[in-house]
């Protein structure tokens, strides 16, 4: 019944730090969301992990945010019906793994700027997302589990 009890309280410990390891991502650092940066060199130099936020910070009306695809992100072109972020203050919260893509949609600043970059959201601490099952393998969560010796 001790294993129990630690194996709760592990999990709970857990529940309360990982939330306190997100980072908040101030995007172009100090210098903000605006014209003349290299984003991708900025990008290049950043660990972006799952939970963390990014924050674009800029004058209201000049720039705004586009999350797009791998495609659009080439085109410097916002999708059909993409609602731009335009508060001046955009909070993006890095809720999944994988490529990300964002850009700025008001006139050429994509392409002139170069205000467009991409990273690759990885699981907190650099480790991968465990592997998916097998279609029709159980889950760990419902893989039997060995008899134990009280059992």
């Amino acid at each position: 019944m001790a294993s129990k009890a630690f194996l709760i309280a592990v999990a709970m410990a857990a529940t309360i730090v990982a939330p306190t390891m997100a980072k908040e991502i101030l995007v172009g650092g100090e210098d903000g969301w605006r014209l003349g940066i290299n984003y991708q060199a900025w990008a290049d130099g950043i660990e972006f992990d799952v939970g963390d936020t990014l924050v674009f910070n800029y004058v209201a009306g000049n720039h705004n945010v586009i999350k797009v695809n791998g495609t659009d992100f080439q085109r410097c072109a916002a999708p059909l019906g993409a609602a731009p972020l335009i508060s001046g203050h955009d909070v993006i919260l890095l809720a999944t793994p994988g490529r990300k893509w964002y850009i700025c949609g008001v006139a050429n600043h994509c392409q002139a700027g170069p205000m467009k970059f991409a990273i690759t959201v990885q699981v907190q601490g650099g480790r991968s997302p465990p592997p998916a099952s097998a279609p029709g393998s159980p889950s760990p969560a419902s893989a039997p589990s060995p008899a134990s010796p009280c059992s």
